[in-house]
């Protein structure tokens, strides 16, 4: 693990007790805590993380309770441990004084990760994160499926900040949230007067992502119109903006992603089966949280965190019977539901987040 995190840029040391931590800590030596038990680590304000065999609730809340910044079950996923660090200690530069978040002799540069990372060690969580590491780097077009609030979205960022793309534009549509008679306009743009109020000419979002991805989020959604165009789009490499003959070169990565099942849509006969097909080359399914409910601590944790820093206020504690009440929930609306609930809470509670505040508010 050393030699990882070396080789990612971070100064690390090893000590074998708390007390030689703690004198770390006195010397200005540490930034973060990387510990297999919760016990050892010094009383203080260091930030740590638990790499844990246990893969119980209760052991990762008792983590969560003592402070820990994020809670990892043994294997450890180095790509979930890296995540952890740059998340805690932020951007590594030579200008740093922290010792952790230092430039190593190397010339190699690590930085902090703009995208949020996917919270979780369950099995489905971790296949997720499996697919994302071994699809990003190839060019293969990506079928994101999975409920409402699920983070489908953040699975499509993630794929696209570990491409060769990552560098280029990351470019969003939702087609559900464009009628129908626009949805092409959006996609492949137009020229003046193409139609009424076309006043002048406008790139659409294929063009826009020339070289990097594209995200058609609820594909299932697009006219049969838009969807010919989509296919002729991926098949050539090409499009054509409305009010126009001319065809233009674009090379996009399109990533989409649905609630919907495209099968049944296709027989009902909604969906193309052809762009299905051209859609779909590698499929990851998005977990719903229900599924996951060993993750809800690791998520609670993550959420607050996020929210206070938006708020600028310091972390809440939260309950360990608190926690209890959310992971028993069915969460319909997925993560995007307990993350508003968590805000909620955050708002409302007193000095900490309690098992009480969970009955009156959630």
């Amino acid at each position: 693990m050393r030699e990882r995190l070396e080789f990612e840029g971070y100064v690390t040391q090893a000590v074998e007790s708390s007390a030689e931590a703690a004198k770390a800590i006195e010397r200005g030596e540490v930034d973060m805590l990387i510990v297999d038990d919760v016990e050892s680590v010094p009383q203080g304000d260091t930030p740590f993380i638990v790499l844990s065999s246990a893969t119980t609730i209760d052991s990762a809340v008792a983590s969560f309770r003592r402070g820990a910044v994020d809670y990892i079950t043994k294997p450890v996923d180095m790509n979930r441990l890296l995540g952890a660090i740059r998340s805690c200690v932020g951007d590594i530069s030579a200008d740093n004084q922290s010792p952790v978040a230092r430039k190593s002799n190397k010339t190699k540069k690590v930085v902090a990760t703009t995208v949020e990372p996917i919270v979780g060690q369950s099995d489905e969580i971790v296949h997720v994160r499996h697919l994302i590491d071994k699809v990003a780097p190839s060019q293969a077009r990506v079928l994101i499926t999975g409920e409402n609030g699920t983070g489908k979205e953040l699975v499509a960022r993630s794929l696209h900040a570990k491409s060769s793309r990552a560098d280029a534009p990351f470019v969003e549509v939702n087609c559900a949230a464009i009628p129908s008679e626009l949805i092409e306009s959006e996609l492949f743009g137009h020229e003046r007067g193409a139609f009424t109020s076309a006043v002048k000419q406008r790139k659409g979002k294929f063009e826009q992502a020339d070289g990097g991805t594209l995200f058609m989020d609820e594909v299932g959604d697009m006219s049969l119109s838009a969807q010919a165009k989509v296919l002729r789009a991926l098949q050539e490499r090409k499009i054509s903006r409305v009010g126009s003959d001319r065809d233009i070169d674009v090379d996009v990565r399109v990533i989409a992603a649905t609630n919907k099942n495209l099968k049944e849509e296709i027989a009902k006969g909604n969906f193309r089966e052809d762009l299905y097909h051209r859609l779909s080359v590698i499929v990851i399914s998005v977990p719903p949280l229900r599924a996951r409910h060993g993750d809800i601590p690791m998520l609670v944790s993550h959420f607050i965190a996020n929210i206070c820093e938006e708020y600028n206020i310091p972390p809440k504690p939260i309950e360990s019977g608190a926690i209890e009440s959310l992971a028993r929930m069915r969460w319909s609306g997925n993560i995007r539901e307990l993350r508003n609930v968590i805000e909620r809470l955050i708002i409302l509670s007193g000095d900490r987040i309690t098992a009480e505040d969970i009955k009156m508010y959630v």
